[in-house]
């Protein structure tokens, strides 16, 4: 699964990174996103590139009650375009979200020990997530999404049998095309090279979403 999170590039560097047409977000950078958090993602809308904010935890439009976000905070991208909850979303809703690194946690002894995955390159990189707009009864929008998760690579198999699906930036164009079809994107839905990334452990203090500075990624010796 993915259930933290860092995005600590400036937005400057966003844009350039995900060729961003037009920015209509204030977020700031953030070490410790938790779930049920705004983040930043990537859409296309009229063939333009947006970088908006979206709650983390996808509400399908057609929800009773938006608390089912608190539960679809991932979607398992081997049944991602059979999900009632998610398979709309895959076929025409898909999006990027930009991430610097995310936490996972290891089982030694009684202890879960926290580590900080990234690319070797340090570069921030795209997140396979879906996004979906609830409208309550009064008319307000909700904007939600999700995050495509796959089986561990062997850099990850280690500490979690699960891992967030990280798009290539050379394929990105092809994910946030809704003009492809889900059948040609589902190849995408796939681990990233493990000799690309790396791990090391980390504080405990990121075990609290309240702590949020660059000592929840500083390495621990």
């Amino acid at each position: 699964m993915c259930g933290r999170f860092a995005q600590i590039e400036p937005i400057g560097s966003i844009i350039k990174t995900f060729f961003i047409d037009e920015v209509v977000t204030d977020l700031i950078p953030s070490y410790n996103i938790a779930p049920g958090s705004r983040i930043l993602s990537v859409v296309v809308r009229d063939g333009k590139r947006y970088l908006v904010e979206q709650l983390w935890g996808l509400v399908p439009h057609w929800a009773k009650d938006p608390s089912i976000g608190n539960k679809l905070i991932n979607a398992r991208g081997e049944t991602v375009n059979q999900k009632p909850s998610f398979r709309n979303a895959f076929k025409s809703r898909r999006c990027l979200i930009p991430a610097s690194g995310f936490y996972e946690w290891k089982k030694e002894g009684r202890l879960k020990v926290p580590y900080y995955v990234r690319l070797k390159s340090g570069s921030t990189f795209g997140l396979a997530g879906l996004h979906e707009t609830w409208t309550s009864k009064s008319g307000e929008e909700l904007r939600t999404c999700t995050i495509i998760t796959t089986g561990a690579n062997a850099l990850m198999e280690p500490i979690h049998d699960r891992m967030p699906v990280i798009i290539p930036q050379d394929r990105q164009d092809q994910w946030l095309d809704t003009a492809v079809m889900p059948d040609e994107v589902l190849g995408l839905i796939a681990p990233y090279p493990a000799d690309e990334m790396e791990l090391f452990p980390v504080s405990t203090m990121v075990n609290s979403p309240k702590n949020d500075s660059a000592e929840c990624i500083t390495r621990l010796q």
